[in-house]
């Protein structure tokens, strides 16, 4: 429909556009997802204050399993029902995933987009093959791998929506489950 689910730029953009045209119901459509965004971001901020522990144990775990649950319902929307009975809640869970997984390391990254890891891969490449900074080197492959990866995520993406249209949604919602699976496997180690 025209409205971006995670990259919010876009539909503050396309929403001062279709403002300028006075077609207000256009530009409202595109403050739905920005709204949930923020309500996203805001739950995200919640839980790593620790506040959230206090109600819910381990909401690291419950927040990842919500999301895989919630991506895989989606996946049952059909195509007709109107697109920001996907996009608000898409935009939602990106906000909450991003606030949460954020960093590699001391590496700041941004998961549901790339040009922010395109800028902070040349300038690593550039502090550490003409500055010679080791550091800098190891942080330019670790943003090299992140944009290589958001690339063929896109290109399976594009596969995966033309094979099975809306369906397509349950393919992150497994890759979140799996995620998941590593996670508390990975939390058991630790203790």
């Amino acid at each position: 429909g025209g409205v971006f689910a995670n990259v919010q730029t876009a539909n503050v953009i396309f929403g001062a556009i279709d403002t300028s045209k006075r077609q207000w119901a256009t530009a409202l459509a595109h403050v739905w997802p920005l709204l949930a965004f923020i309500a996203g971001v805001a739950l995200a901020s919640h839980i790593k204050s620790g506040r959230a522990e206090r109600a819910v144990p381990r909401p690291l775990v419950w927040t990842m399993a919500i999301q895989a649950g919630a991506l895989a319902v989606i996946g049952f929307v059909p195509a007709s029902v109107p697109h920001s009975y996907v996009t608000v809640p898409i935009s939602f869970l990106a906000a909450v995933q991003i606030g949460l997984f954020r960093n590699i390391g001391d590496l700041v990254y941004l998961p549901v987009a790339t040009t922010g890891n395109l800028m902070r891969f040349v300038e690593a490449g550039y502090d550490g093959l003409v500055e010679k900074r080791a550091s800098s080197r190891e942080a330019f492959g670790v943003y090299g791998a992140l944009i290589v990866a958001f690339a063929v995520g896109a290109l399976i993406g594009a596969f995966a929506s033309r094979a099975w249209g809306v369906h397509a949604i349950w393919l992150p919602a497994g890759i979140l489950a799996v995620t998941l699976c590593l996670f508390i496997i990975d939390e058991r180690h630790l203790q």
